[in-house]
């Protein structure tokens, strides 16, 4: 990707991207995987971000569109070397001498927002300093002006073409805003960073994380210790090394259910490159996207799991609706119909290793989504983080199974969270109330009773998930009625031919005439109306 600065001498941003499209020609040729990669590129570090996001909605876009996009993690320019000293000695106020013994201008990585070098400080350590690229906020900032005021005008026309209803597409802009925010000012990595050795690193010899520098932390640029390590993804060199792959993933594996299921708060983006490897201990690295769960959340995961291990319905369906948000109309029935077909199907295997716990979730996700209930980010962050967390362990040991290490959590959590004394008291809580409750239950039936001789209640009796078949019923019922006021009318006509009622027609009284005529006629509409309504069955 070509290095981007900000716009000069008054070229607006909008005039410079239109340039880039032209260029592209994409009005001619449509975008090729090629040409939307390189595209991107060229209009920079938003865009680029916006494609590493995109790269993996296979749901979104063709694989082949994915795969090209995937380039866009590595295939970065790097900053002069007298570009990053000047920002960190803008950011400290000192030199590069007075900072480090020994600084590399050759850098570690280089992504679409900074790039990282390597450093020992004057004092012996070994640190990473992180620096952002010059005029990357200012220029992200305006983009997303840009394209809020472009989503502003599409976003209304725009529709989800599974459930018809409108995108949003001004605040899908909105929260990718706020995160690119956030990776913008290195101030908030640090504090998460801080906050995830506080929370989640229980022993440093098992699983560990790297410490800021806080006096060499600024909101462009960000040091902290130098895992001198490899990442997870060398699985061949971890073998050379003599390193046991199982005994890695197994202290990755408990250290991300401690993450999720204890502390509440988890790496958001737990990828291969965030994992190093140094003297056989993993390291968690880059704490740009994290993840928070409250203990209402946590407890909301732990009963969704329970009620598929146990296949209770009723229980999934109820913990499904809590980490959710119901967005149009819920047909209840037919939502605990699906959910029993996701836990038989999955929950009914005879060996549980084999199930794929990041495909389960993703699939009760897209179920819960096609029932218009709005997942709340907090989970779909969650759920996103388990899928990539399993596919790491698949890779670097699979015949670890992530699904038994979380029925174990599971279970210990809620060993640890069960307080027997305040089980039993609210126990005999309930009893007392329930007891209170039975003694008035004569007198409340005798106002009810009271009131319905009265006319005073109103029974509504709603059928959920039955509103179609109970129309037509409806409609049966007045059409049988309707054949049975024939019946009647064309049995009255008949007694009224053996009077001389006046008016005669042939000897016949005309109002026998007139019933036997109405009394057919509505005899043919009910029946042909029957026949109707059962070809609808």
């Amino acid at each position: 990707m070509r290095e981007q600065q900000a716009p000069k001498g008054g070229k607006s941003r909008a005039v410079v991207m239109m340039g880039i499209f032209a260029k592209h020609n994409f009005y001619a040729n449509g975008f090729t995987p090629y040409e939307l990669r390189t595209t991107l590129e060229d209009l920079g570090p938003t865009y680029v971000k916006i494609g590493q996001i995109m790269s993996s909605r296979t749901d979104l876009l063709p694989k082949a569109y994915c795969l090209e996009l995937e380039k866009l993690r590595s295939n970065v320019k790097p900053l002069a070397a007298e570009t990053v000293r000047a920002v960190i000695e803008q950011e400290s106020g000192r030199t590069i001498d007075e900072i480090y013994s020994e600084f590399r201008d050759e850098p570690l990585g280089s992504a679409s927002i900074a790039q990282a070098h390597f450093g020992i400080l004057k004092d012996g350590t070994k640190v990473v300093t992180k620096v952002q690229r010059p005029g990357i906020a200012d220029m992200m900032k305006e983009d997303f002006v840009l394209l809020k005021k472009f989503a502003g005008m599409v976003g209304k026309s725009s529709e989800d073409e599974e459930n018809g209803e409108p995108l949003d597409l001004v605040g899908i802009l909105a929260e990718l805003e706020k995160v690119t925010r956030e990776e913008l000012d290195f101030r908030v990595e640090a504090e998460h960073t801080r906050l995830f050795r506080k929370l989640c690193i229980e022993d440093d010899a098992v699983v560990s994380c790297p410490r800021i520098i806080d006096e060499l932390t600024t909101e462009r640029m960000l040091t902290m210790t130098f895992v001198d390590g490899y990442s997870l993804s060398h699985k061949e060199r971890l073998e050379q090394d003599g390193y046991d792959r199982v005994e890695i993933g197994k202290a990755l594996v408990n250290n991300y259910l401690h993450q999720v299921m204890d502390a509440g708060f988890f790496h958001g983006d737990p990828h291969q490159g965030n994992i190093m490897v140094c003297d056989g201990v993993p390291y968690w690295i880059d704490f740009g996207m994290v993840g928070r769960l409250s203990e209402a959340n946590i407890s909301a995961i732990q009963n969704l799991i329970f009620a598929l291990v146990q296949e209770d319905v009723e229980a999934l369906t109820n913990a499904a609706l809590a980490i959710g948000t119901v967005k149009g109309k819920l047909n209840k029935t037919r939502l605990m119909e699906d959910l029993e077909g996701i836990a038989s199907r999955y929950m009914s295997a005879t060996n549980l290793k084999e199930i794929d716990v990041g495909k389960l979730m993703t699939e009760l996700t897209d179920l819960l989504s096609t029932h218009h209930i709005a997942v709340s980010a907090e989970y779909t962050m969650m759920i996103r983080s388990l899928v990539t967390m399993e596919g790491v362990i698949e890779v670097l040991c699979p015949e670890l199974d992530l699904f038994d290490f979380l029925q174990e959590k599971l279970i210990a959590r809620a060993k640890d969270s069960f307080d027997v004394k305040e089980k039993l008291a609210s126990s005999m809580e309930s009893v007392a109330a329930t007891a209170a409750r039975t003694i008035k239950l004569p007198g409340l039936a005798a106002d009810v009773l009271r009131n319905l001789v009265k006319g005073r209640t109103k029974i509504t009796v709603e059928a959920a998930g039955y509103e179609e078949p109970f129309r037509i019923f409806i409609d049966v019922i007045k059409n049988v009625m309707l054949v049975v006021v024939a019946c009647v009318l064309y049995s009255g006509s008949c007694r009224l031919c053996s009077t001389t009622m006046a008016p005669m027609v042939d000897d016949i009284p005309l109002f026998a005439l007139i019933g036997f005529a109405v009394s057919i006629a509505l005899g043919i509409y009910a029946l042909r109306k029957l026949i109707k309504a059962a070809g609808k069955k």
